[in-house]
Order: C-alpha cells, then structure tokens, then sequence
C-alpha cells in the first residue's frame, strides 16, 4: 500500500465518523467560547440583524431591519430596542463583559430609545444608527473571558459623561446668571 491510497483511506474513514458534541471550546470569530454561548450570540447575531439591516433599499448599500418598520407602530415600535437591549446585557453580565463596555451598550440603547421616541425622526435615525447591531459587535468582540475594554470604549463613554453634565450645567449657569441680572442671587 503505498503512502498516498493510505492518506486517502484514512481521510475517508476519518470522515465517515460521527462528529460528536464536545465540551471543549469552540472557535468562533477567532475567539475561544463555549459552545452554548457561541450557539447563544449567533442567534442574537440573527435577531439583532434581523432588527437591524434585514434589507436592502435597491440601488443602494442603505440596509434596514425591523426596527425603524416596527417604529411606525406607537408603543410597540419604541419597546422593541429597548427589550433586545436589555436582552443584550444580560447576555453581556451573563458572559462577564467588562462593565463600561456594558455601560457603552446602554448607552447605545439609550440613544436610540430617546431619538425613537421623536416620530418620524427616531425612526429616520434607526436607519442609519443600529443600536442592535452595534451592541451585538460589542457582546462578540469581548466574549472572550478576560478581555480588556479598549481606550476607545473609555473614551466613548467618557465622553457621553462629558456632555451629559455639560447638558445639565447649562441650565444650572443660565440660572444663577439669570438670577445675578436681576440681583437676586
């Protein structure tokens, strides 16, 4: 028997066996997670896309999903974000992501929660913005146990801080200078 028909009676029988479950790691996106949580975000992966960018507007690279059609839905459309978010971060805690990379998934959330409510103008904003599917890229890159949050996950929610109290300083100055014309203050 010469070495090539014994390489191709080995491949072959190789191939003939059952490919059983195992519980080592499965190598997904170059990541190493295990099999029920790499099964868990590809169907979050189908969901988030599905919410997202199911569709293509013809003639265009412009993609949408069931979100901004849902949109159109008082109450119902402004509740499915939301509800996925929350989906999302619990796989997030569930997975240990770290926890400004959480905070940056609520964010993203938030953001499109409060634009959505605007009618017409939160649904225009789902088209381009993807709060699903920017929290699933999230949840995918950090899945792996002991991965480090990046300077630009910092830097994203530190800056969110940043104009969140600077939003609520305008006002605060406004009024003591509002009261200081009068000689109130």
């Amino acid at each position: 028997m010469n070495h090539e028909s014994s390489v191709a009676s080995a491949s072959a029988s190789a191939s003939r066996q059952p490919r059983v479950a195992s519980r080592q790691p499965l190598v997904w996106y170059s990541v190493c997670v295990r099999e029920s949580d790499a099964r868990t975000l590809s169907a979050l992966r189908k969901w988030s896309v599905l919410l997202d960018s199911a569709f293509r507007v013809p003639g265009t690279n412009l993609t949408f999903g069931l979100d901004p059609i849902l949109g159109l839905i008082p109450g119902l459309g402004d509740l499915t974000t939301p509800l996925f978010a929350a989906i999302l971060l619990l796989h997030a805690v569930r997975l240990r992501i770290p926890r400004v990379v959480q905070l940056r998934m609520l964010i993203n959330a938030a953001i499109d929660f409060v634009i959505g409510v605007v009618p017409v103008v939160g649904d225009a904003f789902d088209f381009g913005w993807k709060a699903n599917v920017r929290n699933l890229a999230l949840l995918e890159r950090y899945a792996r146990p002991g991965t480090k949050a990046s300077r630009g996950d910092w830097v994203f929610v530190l800056g969110v801080i940043a104009v969140l109290f600077a939003v609520a300083l305008v006002p605060f100055l406004f009024t003591v200078w509002l009261l200081s014309r009068f000689r109130l203050f």
